[in-house]
């Protein structure tokens, strides 16, 4: 598991980039947490420095959206899913249990869990 932080230190709206043998961006949407791998797949941009709206992260370079749930993008120019990781949440500390090689990344589609719980 890689450590994130506390809880208290993601606030509702923010990102954090932590390192898993790729950069991962942890996302709190309206308390559900999120991530996903860092890196834009269209070009390299780090998407923690995107902009969030609802469930999706837009990419600072060349606004490709993609689905915090599931990775997808929502469409041009990025083609290629980032992959998802599962964040798990205990005594108030965050840790992201990063998924399989992004090789598989079209196949393991882990959802974000709810801060808290």
């Amino acid at each position: 598991m890689i450590f994130v932080g506390e809880l208290s230190d993601l606030p509702v709206g923010e990102s954090v980039r932590v390192q898993g043998t790729v950069p991962i961006a942890v996302f709190n949407v309206d308390g559900d947490l999120y991530a996903i791998d860092d890196t834009c797949t269209h070009q390299d941009a780090s998407l923690s420095d995107g902009w969030l709206e609802d469930c999706a992260v837009e990419c600072p370079l060349h606004a490709a959206c993609f689905d915090l749930r599931t990775g997808m993008p929502s469409g041009p120019p990025a083609k290629t899913p980032v992959r998802t990781h599962q964040v798990v949440i205990a005594d108030g500390v965050v840790h992201v249990v990063e998924s399989v090689p992004a090789s598989g990344a079209a196949t393991g589609v882990r959802p974000g869990v709810q801060a808290g719980t």
